[in-house]
């Protein structure tokens, strides 16, 4: 068909997020380190025009909500080298904080600290 495969967005996602999170001084892997994992529990995303192979893609990221022991991003996934710029989807993933045994367990208070820091949206 030419476009991109629905399930490529989840992907773009978690590369937006993993920007956020290392552009505010933190690592996914050092925070696996610290016996910390963070799990997809929720996905949801509005497709609004197909990306096709070869699209420059652009995602934006942004802080949605903190809790104790979820965090919820958004994302808008824009084609890149359209002008004027197209949006693709809207998205959003709440993530639960685990232990290394797949327990539940609250956010470190340095990681919620950098959140609650972070700008309304921020690009990646």
């Amino acid at each position: 068909m030419g476009v991109v495969y629905h399930t490529h967005y989840l992907i773009w996602c978690e590369i937006g997020r993993t920007d956020f999170i290392r552009e505010r001084g933190a690592t996914y892997a050092g925070l696996e380190r610290d016996g910390l994992l963070l799990a997809v529990a929720e996905a949801q995303i509005r497709f609004h025009a197909p990306a096709r192979y070869d699209d420059l893609i652009h995602v934006e990221t942004w802080l949605e909500r903190v809790q104790s022991r979820t965090v919820t991003f958004g994302y808008e996934i824009w084609k890149a080298d359209a002008e004027p710029r197209e949006r693709l989807a809207t998205a959003t993933t709440k993530l639960i904080a685990l232990d290394r045994t797949g327990a539940p367990r609250t956010l470190p208070a340095e990681l919620i600290r950098l959140f609650e820091h972070a700008p309304d949206q921020e690009s990646s």
